[in-house]
C-alpha cells in the first residue's frame, strides 16, 4: 500500500476569509440533494451487491429516526413523517428501485417512486393524480390499504430472496428499527416472506461508510476549514498568556463554528499540559511554557471532522519548540505513520490494531491507538481500530472489515519521557484521513509542528 507524502496543513491565515466558502443554505441543499442521487445510483447497488441482499427496507416513526433514514432523504424531508417506509430493490441489472410508502408531500416526490397510492381510512390522495377516472374500477384492481398490508404487497410484487430489516447487535447505526415497528412489519408479512428476513447490517453500514467521488473531493476542503479555525485559536490573536484560559479558547472556537453556519458535533475541548504536573483538570490560565491541546469537531455538507491538535506557549527566551518536545511530535507522527501503514481492504480493525501495536512497540513506542471511521457521523460506521481502554481488540466492531473509499479519523497517543518536565507526558493527535484506491491520504494535510503562541 502507498502512503501519501503530505504532512503540511493548508490553511489560510484567518479563519473569517472561509466566510465566502461556506455556501448558503440554498446552495447546500441542491449539492447535498445531488449527492444524494448519485450515491443511490452508484454507491448503494454495489453494497447491497457484496452484501447479499437484494432488498431493503428501512422504517421509521417520526421523532424516533432510524439513523440510517437522514442520509437517504434530500434536505427537505428533516424528518420521518408519521410512519415512513423505504424499499430498495437491487435489480438483476444491477441498478436499485426505490419505493416510498408515504403519503405524498413529504419531500420524497422525484427521489422515490410513490407506491402506497390508496390508503385505508385515510383521505389525503389526490384522486386527479393517483387515481385513474373510473374510481369504482381502480378499487376493484387495487382496494384500499394500510401502510403495512401495502408493504407486504410490494414486497411480494418484488420477490425478494433476502429482505434486510435494520436489527444488529452490533452496530447502533444497523439497529435503527424499533422493537415495535419490528412485529408490526412481521405481522404484516405473509408466512414466504417472513422467512426470508435477515439482519440489513452489511448494508447500513456500507452505504454509510462509503464515500462517493464528490464527497471526497470534497473532504479536503472542508478538513481546512477545521485546521484553520485551530490555527487561529491557537494564536497571539485569541491567547494572550497569564490572561487567557483554556475554556476562552474551547468557547472561541465553538463560537466561531456557529458564527460560520457550521454544527460542532460535540462539545469542544481545549486542556493544558504543563510541567512537572502533566494535565491539568479544569479551567486554567494559559502560562508560558504550557502545552496545550484540543479537540474539535465540525459538520458541513452532512460531513464530519474530527481533529486534535497542539500548541506550545514560548517562554520569554525562547524562539521555538524545546528539542524534547519536538522528539514528541515526532513520535506521534511515527505512530500515525505506522497505523495507516497497515490500512488494507478486506483487513479487520482487529488485525490493523494489533500489527500496529506490534510494530510501534518494536520501535520503542508506548502506543495507545482509538482510531475510528468518520463521515456522515462523527463517530461513524465502519471499523473500530481499537478504543482507549481496549488495546487488545474490540469484539464485533473490531472485526468489521475496511473497504475502500472510507474515511477515518486517526486518534491516538502515546507516552514519552520529557525530561525537563520530569514525567511521561501522555501526548495525543487526530486527523482525518481518507482511504482509496488502496492509498492513505491525509485530508488537508496533518500537525507535524506545533503551533506557536508567544
Amino acid at each position: 500500500m502507498e502512503l501519501s507524502k503530505e504532512s503540511f496543513i493548508v490553511k489560510v491565515p484567518s479563519v473569517d476569509l472561509l466566510r465566502d466558502k461556506i455556501l448558503s443554505y440554498r446552495q447546500q441543499e441542491k449539492i447535498l440533494d445531488s449527492w444524494l442521487v448519485e450515491r443511490l445510483d452508484t454507491i448503494l447497488p454495489k453494497v447491497m451487491q457484496r452484501s447479499d441482499i437484494d432488498t431493503w427496507v428501512v422504517a421509521c416513526k417520526e421523532y424516533n429516526e432510524d439513523p440510517v433514514l437522514k442520509t437517504l432523504v434530500p434536505c427537505a424531508m428533516m424528518t420521518a413523517r408519521r410512519l415512513t417506509i423505504l424499499v430498495f430493490h437491487l435489480n438483476d441489472d444491477g441498478t436499485v428501485s426505490r419505493k416510498a410508502l408515504t403519503r405524498p408531500g413529504v419531500g420524497l416526490d422525484g427521489f422515490y417512486e410513490a407506491v402506497w397510492t390508496n390508503p385505508k381510512g385515510s383521505d389525503w390522495q389526490d384522486k386527479d393524480k393517483l387515481m385513474p377516472f373510473d374510481e369504482n374500477e381502480y378499487s376493484q384492481k387495487n382496494p384500499p390499504e394500510t401502510q403495512l398490508e401495502c408493504l407486504n404487497r410490494v414486497l411480494a410484487s418484488l420477490k425478494p430472496q433476502k429482505i434486510g430489516l435494520n436489527f444488529s447487535d452490533t452496530f447502533a447505526f444497523a439497529d435503527g428499527l424499533s422493537h415495535s415497528l419490528y412485529e408490526m412489519i412481521m405481522a404484516a408479512l405473509s408466512d414466504e416472506l417472513k422467512a426470508k428476513v435477515v439482519s440489513a447490517e452489511k448494508v447500513c453500514i456500507g452505504w454509510l461508510e462509503t464515500r462517493s467521488e464528490k464527497e471526497m473531493a470534497a473532504y479536503t476542503g472542508i478538513m481546512q476549514i477545521a485546521h484553520t479555525m485551530i490555527a487561529e485559536a491557537f494564536s497571539s490573536k485569541v491567547i494572550i498568556p497569564g490572561v487567557t484560559t483554556n475554556d476562552d479558547v474551547k468557547y472561541w472556537m465553538l463560537q466561531k463554528t456557529i458564527d460560520l453556519g457550521l454544527v460542532p458535533w460535540f462539545d469542544y475541548e481545549v486542556s493544558i499540559r504543563r510541567a512537572k504536573v502533566g494535565e491539568l483538570s479544569g479551567e486554567h490560565t494559559i502560562m508560558p511554557g504550557d502545552i496545550l491541546h484540543c479537540d474539535v469537531g465540525i459538520r458541513y455538507l452532512n460531513l464530519c471532522t474530527d481533529t486534535q491538535e497542539n500548541a506550545y506557549i514560548l517562554k520569554e527566551e525562547e524562539t521555538e519548540v524545546p528539542e524534547e518536545l519536538k522528539k514528541v511530535m515526532a513520535t506521534v507522527n511515527r505512530l500515525q505513520d505506522i497505523t495507516i501503514s497497515f490500512f488494507k481492504e478486506g483487513r479487520s480493525g482487529n488485525e490493523i490494531l494489533a500489527l500496529a501495536r506490534e510494530k510501534a512497540i518494536s520501535e520503542g513506542i508506548k502506543p495507545c491507538i482509538y482510531t475510528h471511521p468518520i463521515g456522515f457521523h462523527g463517530h461513524a460506521a465502519g471499523p473500530t481500530i481499537g478504543l482507549w481502554d481496549m488495546q487488545g481488540g474490540v469484539p464485533k466492531q473490531g472485526d468489521y472489515p475496511m473497504y475502500n473509499d472510507t474515511a477515518y479519523s486517526l486518534e491516538l497517543n502515546c507516552k514519552c519521557d520529557v525530561p525537563s518536565w520530569g514525567i511521561e507526558l501522555t501526548f495525543g493527535a487526530e486527523t482525518d484521513v481518507l482511504f482509496s484506491n488502496d492509498k492513505v491520504h491525509y485530508l488537508a494535510g496533518r500537525q507535524a509542528n506545533f503551533h506557536l503562541v508567544k
